[in-house]
């Protein structure tokens, strides 16, 4: 069975003032809030995604990346979607 690896570095991009930074994701949860370290705005996700990696970022969450990866729905969008 391969392991599969999945890219934990990810570029947000604040929707109020365009400041962008790089974070690392966490693989254990998905990460609700985030504070904009250049304008201070509290983001939260868009309607329909589970994270403000999935909103706001280049790179999706880790559970998404998974879901993708194995041709499904990640279960951490699960409640966010319906």
């Amino acid at each position: 069975m391969n392991a599969m690896t999945f890219e934990l570095r990810s570029t947000l991009t604040c929707p109020e003032c365009g400041g962008r930074t790089t974070e690392t994701m966490p693989t254990d949860a998905c990460q609700y809030f985030y504070d904009c370290p250049c304008c201070s705005a509290v983001l939260k996700p868009n309607a329909g995604d589970c994270c403000v990696y999935c909103s706001y970022a280049d790179v999706p969450c880790p559970p998404v990346q998974e879901a993708r990866a194995n041709g499904g729905a990640p279960s951490c969008c699960s409640a966010a979607s319906g």
